[in-house]
């Protein structure tokens, strides 16, 4: 006797729906990564056409889950800048002053190799999306919160006036255009960019206070 033939049962509505949706988070996020493989690759200002084919995808499905180019700007911004602050965790902030230096300074010079094409892109889309501009604040905003924990103790002993305006020098030292500026328009090696940083650091900071014994 020839048995029944047992077909699968079909899946559930919910679980199609759900695997529906994870292929078009996929799909999503696929889209954010060729936009940011176009900007490392000196595309300034990438086009629907160009991301697509990086993608592999059509254009079509770029605006199905981005209202437009500046929101799919703005999508990229936000994955950078989660991805840029868990690589960024400050590490050795107990250490002594070259230690401390040195670890900030190798951190934030990989953070600026690494996301100086995202930078400029948010820079250059600023003017046309407010939320982005305020990604940018928040960014710069971030940059002065790691300073202010590396170099609390030598931080700790200006008036509270000096020691903003020290925070402010910090950051435009070690912000991504000054980074640029080393890298590109003098040509120096990562290492050499970061010695730069590194003397200039050590020598705009007081003097390490003595600790407690």
């Amino acid at each position: 006797m020839v048995q029944d033939l047992v077909l699968p049962k079909p899946l559930a509505p919910s679980r199609r729906f759900d695997g529906r949706r994870l292929r078009s988070e996929r799909t999503r996020q696929l889209i954010i990564e060729a936009y940011l493989h176009l900007l490392a690759a000196n595309v300034r200002a990438p086009t629907a056409s160009q991301i697509a084919e990086q993608a592999g995808y059509s254009v079509r499905s770029i605006f199905e889950r981005f209202a437009d180019l500046p929101a799919l700007g703005l999508a990229a911004a936000d994955h950078a800048i989660a991805v840029g602050q868990a690589e960024a965790a400050a590490q050795d902030i107990d250490g002594d002053r070259p230690t401390r230096i040195r670890a900030h300074v190798g951190t934030r010079a990989v953070a600026c190799q690494k996301w100086l094409p995202m930078w400029r892109a948010m820079i250059d889309m600023q003017e046309q999306l407010a939320e982005l501009k305020e990604r940018v604040a928040s960014v710069r905003r971030g940059n002065l919160a790691r300073l202010k924990l590396m170099y609390e103790p030598e931080l700790s002993v200006l008036p509270a006036p000096e020691r903003k305006q020290m925070l402010f020098a910090l950051g435009a030292l070690t912000s991504f255009e000054s980074w640029n500026q080393l890298r590109a328009d003098y040509n120096l090696s990562m290492e050499a960019a970061q010695a730069v940083w590194f003397t200039a650091i050590d020598r705009m900071l007081p003097a390490t206070p003595e600790r407690p014994d």
